[in-house]
């Protein structure tokens, strides 16, 4: 197999890998959230902006391995 093969295969799969990841870590980061603002409800805005920041990493790092992806699939 020639590696525009490999990259063909490859691609969608990390990508798909990358967003199964990203939706995992993000409802693990809700849910403890959600958690923590069930335990101290008066905490609630500093543990709002905490898991927004969070969200905000994480979905930025599932954008750039989007547009690596895609970047990958432009060179076949």
């Amino acid at each position: 197999m020639d590696p525009k093969s490999f990259i063909a295969i490859g691609a969608p799969l990390v990508l798909a890998l990358t967003a199964m990841g990203s939706a995992a870590a993000l409802g693990k980061s809700v849910a403890a959230a959600m958690d923590a603002t069930a335990r101290q409800p008066e905490a609630s805005t500093k543990i709002l902006v905490n898991m927004m920041a969070g969200c905000a990493l994480i979905e930025a790092l599932t954008l750039y391995a989007l547009v690596f992806g895609f970047s990958l699939l432009g060179k076949l």
